[in-house]
């Protein structure tokens, strides 16, 4: 499936991952970009540390930008997982 060999290159690459394969959308949220066919499938993660990269939620993408609710609903993620595994403040 393509979309765990674009996870495998981000497991390797980690921030480095450069486009077409993943983007910057809002510090610290980033997106992995996975087409298929004529889908453009989004998913959204940031990383912890050095190493940890965590994967809020992915969606198909319907429109020109990545909705504003879904950047809002992957920080609010990454709030609650640093709360809840990072052992601190988001």
């Amino acid at each position: 499936m393509k979309a765990a060999v674009w996870l495998k290159l981000l497991q390797e690459k980690g921030p480095n991952l450069p486009r077409p394969y993943a983007d910057v959308l809002e510090e610290p949220i980033r997106e992995l970009r996975v087409s298929f066919a004529r889908l453009e499938i989004r998913l959204l993660y940031f990383i912890y540390g050095r190493s940890i990269v965590v994967v809020t939620h992915g969606f198909l993408k319907k429109t020109k930008k990545v909705p504003k609710a879904d950047i809002q609903r992957a920080l609010r993620y990454r709030n609650d997982w640093i709360l809840t595994f990072g052992g601190g403040k988001p």
